[in-house]
């Protein structure tokens, strides 16, 4: 099976890896490259507990001037990868929702009921859904600071944009809404729209895919948990 994966490296390395070793030709091309934000401002605190929807939040907070203060507190993290991030990082009590943003705030509602300190979320620059206002319509205060940012790659590799002219992938692999449309922006601007909808495309999420399937795709498969070894089990069942 030829494959193209899209995510950020090095997990997208990572994750070819972990393909190729299961008999698949990959091609990588990061259509996001990533800044942690290792400076920015926290506010005063004390917080209830912070909370993570992705692992660059703990790579950017394990990085920060102020770690020492963050690494007691609780942390809910959205999935295990998250999870496991923030335990590298230094943080010792950490529980995973081990699903999406839902079952996020559904965790952090059950255990931070009634809690006085306000949460602090350490977020990306863009963010899909609103995941302190769903918290906040359960009763819990939450702060909201911006540690990393994805900024979008100009274009497509030429070696994918090769493949996907002379119709030589069989799937492309998607982890984030964001991704997924900047794989199809780069599509468009290099003519090629029509070829990039004809592989399979595997989805973390159905968020994920809706910009796939709204732009035609239709061979759109989602994984049934939001986690890169469901997403795998998928493309290689």
């Amino acid at each position: 099976m030829r494959l193209l994966v899209t995510r950020p490296d090095p997990d997208g390395e990572r994750t070819a890896a972990t393909l190729r070793a299961r008999g698949c030709e990959v091609l990588v091309a990061p259509l996001l490259q990533v800044e942690l934000l290792t400076d920015a401002e926290l506010g005063a605190g004390p917080w209830g507990g912070l909370v993570m929807t992705s692992s660059n939040a703990a790579h950017a907070v394990g990085r920060h001037p102020r770690r020492a203060e963050l690494t007691p507190r609780p942390v809910f993290a959205v999935g295990r990868r998250t999870a496991d991030a923030a335990r590298a990082a230094g943080f010792g009590d950490v529980t995973s929702a081990d699903g999406d943003v839902t079952d996020l705030v559904r965790l952090i509602g059950a255990r931070c009921r009634g809690d006085a300190a306000p949460l602090l979320y350490l977020a990306g620059e863009d963010r899909a859904g609103d995941l302190a206002g769903d918290l906040a319509a359960a009763g819990l205060r939450v702060a909201t600071v911006v540690v990393y940012r994805a900024i979008a790659a100009a274009g497509l590799p030429v070696s994918v944009l090769a493949a996907l002219g002379a119709g030589r992938l069989d799937g492309v692999l998607h982890f984030s809404r964001r991704s997924a449309e900047i794989y199809l922006d780069c599509a468009q601007t290099a003519g090629l729209l029509d070829k990039a909808l004809a592989p399979f495309h595997y989805c973390l999420s159905r968020q994920v895919a809706e910009p796939l399937a709204a732009a035609g795709a239709g061979n759109v498969r989602i994984a049934p948990r939001p986690e890169e070894a469901a997403l795998i089990d998928l493309v290689l069942c």
